[in-house]
């Protein structure tokens, strides 16, 4: 875990799935203060990020890494995610009121469904070279 960029939050995230490949593209295009790095659950350094942080590696939703500090899953990494993205994202934090326990309720509504929905791919994506120096592999 020494290789990890200290400075960086790190998001796990299922990468065969359309659904969350499109919402990374979105954090990407969004983090203006280039604030996050990105690592597929699947990769053998997601796999190892997760066994370092002892979370159970059938875990399929996104985690939050915050090297040094902590990690957030589900709908709490979702909402600490958006405090770092462009202001007009920042408009969804209206909703953070709500307990986490309901949103994550709704947060495993779409994780469950995510692939009937929205498909999934046969891989990772792979990420263009503009893009590339953001994900760790």
């Amino acid at each position: 875990m020494d290789s990890l960029p200290k400075d960086k939050k790190i998001i796990l995230f299922d990468g065969v799935c359309n659904y969350c490949n499109d919402k990374i593209n979105f954090i990407i295009k969004n983090d203006k203060q280039d604030v996050f790095r990105f690592v597929a659950l699947q990769s053998e350094t997601g796999q190892k990020i997760i066994k370092y942080l002892g979370i159970d590696s059938s875990i399929d939703s996104i985690i939050l890494y915050e090297p040094g500090y902590a990690y957030f899953i589900k709908s709490e990494a979702v909402f600490r995610i958006i405090k770092h993205l462009s202001s007009s994202v920042r408009l969804l934090l209206f909703f953070n009121f709500i307990p986490t326990s309901i949103k994550n309720i709704f947060y495993d509504i779409i994780a469950k469904n995510r692939y009937n929905w929205y498909g999934k791919k046969e891989s990772c994506m792979m990420p263009t070279e503009e893009v590339k120096r953001k994900f760790i592999s």
